[in-house]
């Protein structure tokens, strides 16, 4: 995982940069990853980073205001970003690199603009604003601010959190709350903009008694902090998500206007959090935020009822403005609190996981101040309690219900049934996905677990049995995380568990791996000799001209005839005729990004006509859910390492056959011809590297891997280790059985091909003996029956064309000896390249086996001194 978000966050942050080329991000990535050092992102060291970064930058305080402004929204990975920026301050090569790409990337785009400018050039005039112009367009700016207290900005982020919802859950549309919520700004609770004061226009206040201006601006200031305007003291209108100011009465005493300016912040607090509550309580910003905005009105009431009660002491004339202040102390420091935390949520567009990361933040960062703490844990209890319980469901169900998409895990409508059909669907990965910004930071550590335990509980689900953790506890938010971690850690293992038993007891997975094993990996051979006697007619012919019907006839037949038939699943395996050869397929299977193999996975495959024993390959039908370990990957797998192990299988069948045909028709020649030796010991060495090439790759790679695969799979604790183990499995067979190496493969598939051209080649040469000996026979013999005599005369005329010279058989041997040795002694050269220096995946075995009595390794050092004396010439 650390991996992939090192290659996914340097390929994002070159982009970013613009930097062109992409060789350079392999090397950065290897240093990344040589280097990693954890925990360095602590705040000491990021403090550090930034004051090192301040130290460099030419504008320290536009990097440090905008860290802040960063650091309010909560921006995830900041620090590590912080601290990154401050290592490349040091690496003077890196920095000087991207100073030269910036200045490319500058003169291009100034390039650009030139030539847009003088293909598109503009008369430039001059336009003057008059100073009455410019007053009407005040009042008319001015009037669009009052006329709404809830910001466009606000209306807007509404309906585009609504649209995206409703497009991506067209089925769970968000509910819309009627345009009168908004239209009447009374019913918000905040101060009306652009209202004056009823009653008759008092005298200035400074020009009363002291005493009756400080009883004014009380009543003044119990108005302000409930959102309404007093006649002294007016509120301004909001820009943005800036806090609410205030114009007091320039006519004021000083000393009174001190008092009543440090009161005037909690009347900006009780603004903020007001319109931060009614905007937050919309449907589109999500069940977390819903929950916030509860916790936050039910302090608000309490605020509110503080303010009744002062209210009640000025009506009795016992409240002054220095007893206002006193009272209202205590409550500044929540306030403050509550509005910071709004608008931290507002900057960040915060919702669902990102929001309680706020939270979650915001506790321990007031460790040290328990009233702060105690505030901000309650908060963020409240705001957790709807996410929790969207993970209970999830943990304890397997079910996802997350009407307004704020939930870590994200499930996406596939089809489990394409598992079979599609080569490349993802069942396993992508029905559910984990959504990085909404993993609150709290549970971070715990993202694959919560994962993992609902999609295990979820499979089973889907299967018709209904699960429920029998440990399920209501889970709730605590600064002790490993009270809820145990939970979900107990929830994981139980889903693990039911899952797994599920997979290996009621639907008998080792069973059915043991199944594809005796038929791709040939377990049964005299299933397989059966198989291939019934087929092999059938199979000599073209893909177009073979009949599927008839190649499963003789399928389901060999099963009854073996001791596969013992097999309970052997009904599922089927025929089926591939559209490209071995190799081909094996691109496509690696998924190797080159231009070959996209030109060979665009090419027409009617292009190259394969014959039935090039196409032909098993299949095997797996349902759901046994399909996500032995899924449409897994199967094209199995597949190519049948296929190729098949094809060796064809090839020592044909010289065992041309050994069969050698012997009878040695009858019908009359002299021994010079080359027979020659081409018996040559087809002796073919067998013997064919006979060993299989038992290697049965004996010595399939067999003892299959049983590490099967050790493994009874340890295993959940699904995941037993994908792990399935597939590793599959990637060592391939491994071993030279099919990821693409030289090994080139050089095995030439020494095949060269064995199947030397038995045709053979074929012929038997036949031209036979009719050798057929000739002379004619010549010699005086035949009863004059039809028998035609018919033999037939026979030779009709292939007289195939008989040749002992010359030309024994410069034909030669040849394909030479080639044969030649293909050979590279091989074994690649193999003890590759042994020595691959020692997890030896392939000194076959090495051995080939070369038992040192015969080639004294050619190949032959060869080493040839190439060396020639280099040094």
């Amino acid at each position: 995982m650390s991996e992939f978000r090192i290659h996914h966050d340097v390929n994002e942050l070159l982009s970013l940069l613009h930097v062109r080329g992409g060789d350079g991000a392999e090397v950065y990535i290897d240093l990344l990853q040589k280097n990693r050092t954890p925990y360095v992102t602590t705040t000491v060291s990021a403090h550090s980073a930034k004051v090192k970064i301040a130290e460099y930058s030419k504008t320290p305080e536009d990097f440090l205001k905008k860290y802040e402004e960063l650091k309010s929204k909560n921006v995830r990975n900041l620090d590590p970003l912080v601290y990154l920026l401050s290592k490349l301050t040091e690496d003077k090569e890196t920095l000087q690199y991207l100073q030269q790409n910036a200045k490319d990337r500058t003169e291009m785009s100034a390039n650009a603009s030139a030539a847009t400018s003088s293909t598109f050039s503009i008369p430039q005039t001059s336009t003057k604003m008059s100073m009455q112009e410019l007053e009407e367009l005040r009042k008319k700016l001015g009037n669009v601010t009052a006329s709404s207290n809830v910001p466009q900005s606000a209306e807007v982020t509404r309906k585009m959190l609504r649209d995206k919802h409703n497009k991506k859950n067209p089925t769970q549309t968000i509910p819309v709350f009627p345009n009168w919520v908004y239209d009447r700004p009374a019913l918000i609770g905040d101060f009306i903009a652009g209202t004056t004061p009823v009653g008759e226009p008092a005298a200035p206040i400074g020009t009363m008694p002291l005493t009756a201006q400080e009883q004014a601006l009380v009543e003044d200031l119990l108005f302000v902090l409930i959102g309404v305007d007093g006649r002294d003291i007016t509120a301004q209108p909001v820009l943005g998500r800036q806090s609410r100011s205030f114009i007091v009465d320039t006519s004021l005493d000083m000393s009174i206007k001190e008092l009543v300016n440090r009161i005037l912040p909690v009347a900006s607090c009780y603004s903020t959090i007001t319109r931060f509550t009614e905007e937050r309580s919309s449907f589109e910003y999500g069940q977390v935020n819903h929950a916030l905005t509860a916790a936050m009105r039910t302090l608000m009431k309490e605020y509110l009822i503080l303010v009744t009660q002062l209210e009640h002491l000025h009506r009795q004339g016992l409240l002054s403005l220095q007893k206002l202040w006193f009272y209202i102390q205590p409550t500044m420091r929540t306030m403050e609190i509550l509005a910071s935390i709004a608008m931290s949520v507002e900057k960040g567009d915060c919702m669902g996981g990102a929001t309680l990361s706020l939270l979650h933040d915001r506790t321990f960062n007031y460790t040290g101040d328990s009233q702060a703490q105690e505030l901000c844990l309650y908060l963020t209890k409240a705001a957790s309690v709807p996410y929790f319980e969207i993970l209970e469901k999830w943990v304890y169900r397997g079910i996802i219900k997350d009407p307004y998409s704020e939930f870590m895990v994200e499930e996406h409508e596939l089809q489990k049934e394409k598992i079979q059909e599609d080569y490349n669907d993802k069942y396993w990965d992508q029905r559910y996905t984990i959504i990085q910004h909404r993993i609150p930071s709290f549970l971070q550590k715990m993202a694959d677990k919560i994962l993992n335990t609902g999609k295990y509980l979820n499979v089973v689900r889907e299967c018709g049995r209904d699960v429920t953790c029998p440990d399920a506890k209501e889970v709730l938010y605590t600064l002790k995380e490993r009270a809820y971690v145990e939970q979900i850690e107990k929830a994981y293992y139980y889903a693990s568990k039911v899952l797994l038993d599920f997979l290996m007891e009621e639907k008998e997975l080792v069973s059915r791996l043991r199944s594809i094993k005796h038929y791709f990996l040939m377990d049964k051979g005299d299933f397989f000799v059966h198989f291939m006697d019934l087929t092999e007619e059938e199979l000599k012919k073209p893909v177009d001209e073979i009949h599927p019907p008839r190649l499963e006839t003789l399928l389901e037949l060999a099963l009854r005839m073996s001791t596969a038939n013992t097999d309970p699943f052997k009904d599922d395996l089927k025929i089926d005729l591939m559209q490209h050869d071995v190799i081909t397929q094996l691109l496509r299977v690696l998924a190797i990004e080159t231009k070959q193999e996209k030109a060979l996975i665009n090419a027409d495959p009617t292009e190259v006509a394969l014959t039935g024993l090039e196409a032909f390959s098993f299949d095997y039908i797996v349902k759901w859910p046994l399909s996500l370990i032995i899924n449409r990957k897994a199967l094209t797998r199995y597949q190519m390492l049948f296929r190729h192990m098949f094809y060796c299988k064809h090839v020592e069948r044909l010289l065992c056959n041309v050994w069969v045909s050698n012997k009878m028709a040695k009858q019908y020649s009359l002299h021994s011809a010079k080359w027979f030796s020659t081409a018996f010991a040559l087809r002796q060495r073919m067998l013997n590297f064919v006979q060993n090439i299989q038992y290697y790759m049965m004996f010595e790679v399939n067999e003892p891997t299959w049983h590490i695969m099967e050790n493994n799979l009874k340890s295993a604790s959940n699904i995941d280790d037993v994908l792990c183990h399935h597939t590793s499995f599959l990637d060592n067979c391939l491994k071993d059985c030279m099919l990821t190496n693409p030289e090994l493969l080139k050089i095995f598939s030439k020494l095949m091909s060269v064995c199947v051209m030397f038995t045709n080649c053979m074929q012929r040469f038997t036949l031209s003996m036979r009719l050798d000996g057929e000739m002379n026979r004619l010549e010699r013999q005086t035949y009863k029956s004059e039809e028998e005599k035609k018919k033999l005369s037939k026979f030779v005329a009709e292939h007289v064309d195939a008989l040749q010279s002992d010359a030309s058989f024994e410069a034909t041997i030669s040849k394909f000896d030479s080639n044969f040795s030649t293909l050979l002694l590279d091989l074994l050269d690649k193999l003890s390249i590759y042994s020595t220096n691959d020692c997890e995946h030896s392939m000194i075995n076959i090495i051995y086996r080939l070369d038992f009595n040192g015969f080639y390794t004294e050619r190949l050092e032959k060869m080493a001194i040839e190439r060396s004396q020639k280099a040094a010439a």
